[in-house]
Formats: structure tokens, sequence, C-alpha cells
């Protein structure tokens, strides 16, 4: 059975959710704890989302440093899948395996709400189970989610397609250019905002169009991964 590791931080928020999304695409979900050097040989990697380290210097900053990371970083080197939600996408940018950051909303407030993205890049480990400009609805939770980046990485994410998720009707919190979510070139890393573990099953997620089953837009996400993993 394919084995996707979890990881826990002082903080976390998420972890479980995430860890329950896995079992519902079928794998295995294993925790993993951010002091440890070992990733025990999972096939992919979640950075699940929350506070951790209490979001001291920047969020994710000091995450970004735990010891796991550096194991969490050779693995992504190597090309296996990782996904940072939230908080876990703030840990990526921190670590330089994807590029911008995440500043505090513009509006200045936390804000919770359910969110309609378009998925840009079907071709990620972790998107490949959309259709390319579909319309998702999940849960989005964040005060720090606004994405940034300097104009010439803003140019090199548009023009290559790096840009995995894009917030629709609404941008919750200054994102420039409506960015959700990237990847990096090789694909298998994306990091997003946005909540995928918190609609993955109907009637505990939002409302979604009539086409889709009702709450489980995010499970295609982690689905997604077990594809890839099966297809390598």
């Amino acid at each position: 059975m394919t084995r996707v590791g979890v990881i826990t931080f002082p903080g976390s928020l998420d972890d479980r959710d995430a860890q329950r999304a896995v079992r519902f695409a079928g794998a295995e979900a294993v925790a993993l704890w951010h002091g440890d050097h070992d990733l025990q040989g999972v096939d992919a990697v979640v950075l699940p989302g929350g506070f951790s380290y209490g979001d001291y210097l920047r969020c994710g900053a000091i995450a970004s440093h735990s010891p796991i990371m550096r194991e969490v970083v050779s693995a992504a080197e190597r090309g296996v899948p990782v996904l940072g939600i939230c908080n876990g996408f703030q840990m990526l940018t921190e670590a330089h395996l994807l590029p911008g950051g995440l500043i505090r909303n513009d509006h200045g407030s936390f804000i919770c709400r359910d969110q309609v993205l378009r998925v840009e890049n079907t071709s990620t480990a972790w998107t490949n189970g959309y259709t390319a400009g579909q319309e998702i609805t999940v849960p989005l939770k964040n005060g720090e989610g606004g994405y940034i980046a300097s104009a010439s990485t803003l140019e090199r994410l548009e023009g290559e397609g790096l840009v995995a998720f894009r917030y629709v009707g609404v941008n919750p919190n200054g994102s420039l250019n409506d960015i959700a979510g990237v990847t990096n070139e090789r694909g298998n890393v994306v990091g997003l905002m946005p909540h995928p573990e918190h609609a993955i099953e109907p009637g505990f997620g939002p409302d979604t169009p009539v086409a889709m089953r009702s709450g489980v837009d995010g499970l295609a996400m982690f689905t997604s991964a077990l594809r890839s993993l099966l297809a390598a």
C-alpha cells in the first residue's frame, strides 16, 4: 500500500485531518514528527496547516528549519511528491522549495470561509485528477495568506504555468494575481492556502456545483498523488 507521511509540528492543527484525507484516498497515513530525521520510507509527504511554533518570526519560518525538513527538502529534490497546506505552504516557501512568500492578509483580519478556486495546472502530482479550468470549493482559513513574489518571479510563474490554483470570485487575502497555490517546475511540490483535507466527504464539506458531489472537491488532490505514484 502507498504510504503518505503527515508531519506534526508544535502548533499543527490539521495533521489529523490530513491523515484522514490520506486514508480516504486509499493510502496508509504515516505520522511523522518534526524533530525526527527519518521519513520512514514514505512515498509522499504532507505538511499540514496550523500555527507551527506559534507563527513566531514569520509563519513557517522556524518550522522550515526543523530537523525533518532537511529530509523533506532532500526527498523533494529526488522527486517525491510533497504537499504543503496553509502553514505547510508557508514552510515550503521558507524552505525555498517553492517561490514567493506569504504575508498578513491585506484586510488585517483572520478569514474563514468556503472558497472557490480554479485549477490552473493539472500536470502536477497533486492536481492530475482535476481538469484544466475546473472550479472547486474548499475551506479557507488564514491570517497570513497573502501570496507575494517579485515581478520577475510572477512573470515566470505565469509564463511557465506554475500557478496551480487561483482564487475565483473574490480575492480573500490580497494575494498577487489571485494566486492561491503554486507548484515547482518538476510538478512534485505543490503548496496552497485553502484546505482540501476539509472537503473530502459528502455532508462534511462546502456545497459545490451539481457536477460535483457536495463536499468532496478536495479529495482529488490526494487521489492524484496516489495515481502519480502508481504511474511512476
